[in-house]
């Protein structure tokens, strides 16, 4: 079955940078275009970034637009998000997703705080 694995989220401090990763198994990953979400408390799922599956194309939020950048390793079956210039914000559990289908990963927790 398809398994999502977030990791790399934790606690940093306004201004800095996390990396979060996504592993990916169960599925021809290189097939499928693949999205970050992101959802604080309170607030509901957001789209946070979307690459394709060859990873020529790209797209974000607004909110993360110069900030944030999605990439892909189709043969270590693997998706990224760099985060950098982090704000209080961007607090949320961060979920990796197979486009247009139901498969989630568990999230990993990103808390920007001083």
């Amino acid at each position: 079955q398809v398994q999502l694995v977030e990791s790399g989220g934790g606690l940093v401090q306004p201004g800095g940078s996390l990396r979060l990763s996504c592993a990916a198994s169960g599925l021809t990953f290189s097939l499928y275009g693949m999205n970050w979400y992101r959802q604080a408390p309170g607030r509901e799922r957001e789209l946070v970034a979307q690459i394709n599956s060859v990873a020529n194309s790209r797209s974000y939020a607004d909110s993360v637009k110069g900030r944030f950048t999605i990439s892909r390793d189709n043969a270590k079956n693997m998706l990224y998000l760099q985060m950098n210039s982090l704000k209080p914000d961007d607090t949320a559990v961060y979920y990796c997703n197979v486009d247009n289908y139901n498969y989630w990963g568990q999230g990993t927790q990103v808390t920007v705080s001083s």
